[in-house]
């Protein structure tokens, strides 16, 4: 048996080879990397609009009497402010502030929940919830009944209107409309969340529908220049918008607030949750540690996992993510560094094949789209 017949297979596995996809092992995944070229679909995105294969995310519903009260103990986020049809960024904490995953919550009734949790910590976080569940909370992974296609660009939702009757102006930014008709296609719940720094959509369905809704969109954008989008522009996008990967930016080691997803805790909300305590003391007793954005001003492009050095070449870190920007057309990256080393412009070196190339440090995020800088 080869090695891409044991891993997990998406509803559009069989999409990725008729188009000639480069499929990659991602977490246990058969994914595509890229379709025709990363810089390629990472431009569409940026300029016009493509379309991505997510369905490998895990997808939980948490429902019955109780089930906010309960969130809210697992999560640093404060779910009691979610309204219907509305949707959370958030994470979860062990007790010592580590990163169990980021996640998203979206309220689709009240004591209705469903949570899109990372792929590779799908196992990890179901027994994680299970071990905290509170009184009458029902738990299901319905991970394996739903796709998710995001389609992200400035032309996206000007390609999704084509293909649907719900007024998509009237869906707000980190907000969704449920049992929506798109393509034909019936019972799809469309969000405004995003992970590349454009705006976009993403579709949640059933998945046997996810082929014939894949190739209706894709016939929707084909005059706009809509795109098949691999892993690899995926991954170019969120750092250029300096989005948090979990097991780079977090992990059971780095804790929200060093990641730089303060935004996202909220220590103040009336109820305990699983590391409030220990993310209180890292506030009141200031962070040693946190992410910072780098451009490497030497040659050489940072990779996850290269060490990082002050001026005077002590050793102060570690690359967490690193590309070459297709946008800015510069090699950049987050690093996990020493907090007195953090602030702007403070130069540093990373180490790149065994030499120590000049880098500096630079504000984030690397990339705002028009309107938003």
């Amino acid at each position: 048996m080869s090695e891409e017949t044991e891993l997990k297979r998406t509803p559009l596995f069989d999409i990725y080879k008729k188009n000639g996809a480069k499929v990659i092992d991602f977490g246990g995944w058969a994914l595509p990397v890229q379709f025709t070229g990363i810089i390629e679909e990472h431009e569409a995105v940026r300029t016009k609009a493509g379309l991505f294969d997510v369905s490998h995310m895990g997808e939980v519903l948490v429902e019955g009497k109780g089930a906010e009260c309960y969130l809210n103990y697992l999560v640093t986020n404060d779910v009691t402010k979610l309204q219907i049809n509305q949707a959370q960024y958030t994470a979860m904490c062990d007790p010592d502030g580590g990163t169990v995953d980021d996640l998203l919550i979206y309220k689709l009734e009240n004591e209705k929940y469903l949570l899109v949790i990372n792929a590779a910590n799908t196992e990890k976080d179901l027994e994680w919830m299970k071990q905290h569940v509170k009184g009458s909370v029902k738990l299901e992974n319905r991970s394996n009944d739903i796709a998710l296609i995001a389609i992200q660009g400035p032309k996206a939702e000007d390609i999704l209107q084509t293909v649907t009757d719900v007024h998509l102006s009237k869906i707000g930014f980190f907000h969704f409309a449920q049992n929506v008709r798109v393509n034909g296609v019936e019972n799809v719940l469309v969000s405004r969340t995003g992970y590349t720094g454009e705006d976009g959509f993403e579709l949640y369905l059933n998945a046997i529908d996810a082929e014939k809704l894949w190739e209706g969109l894709l016939e929707a954008g084909k005059a706009k220049g809509l795109k098949r989008c691999g892993l690899g522009a995926r991954d170019t996008l969120r750092l250029e918008a300096r989005f948090a990967l979990y097991g780079q930016e977090l992990t059971d080691d780095i804790s929200p607030l060093e990641a730089g997803i303060s935004f996202a805790v909220k220590t103040n909300k009336g109820s305990d949750f699983i590391g409030k305590s220990t993310l209180i003391q890292q506030k009141e007793d200031g962070l040693t540690r946190k992410i910072a954005g780098i451009e490497v001003t030497g040659r050489g492009i940072p990779r996850h996992g290269y060490k990082v050095f002050s001026e005077l070449e002590e050793e102060i870190g570690i690359i967490t993510s690193g590309t070459y920007s297709p946008t800015l057309k510069k090699n950049i990256g987050l690093a996990l560094i020493q907090s007195e080393h953090t602030k702007e412009g403070t130069p540093l070196k990373i180490e790149i094949r065994h030499k120590k190339v000049d880098a500096r440090v630079v504000k984030t995020p690397f990339y705002k789209r028009e309107g938003e800088r």
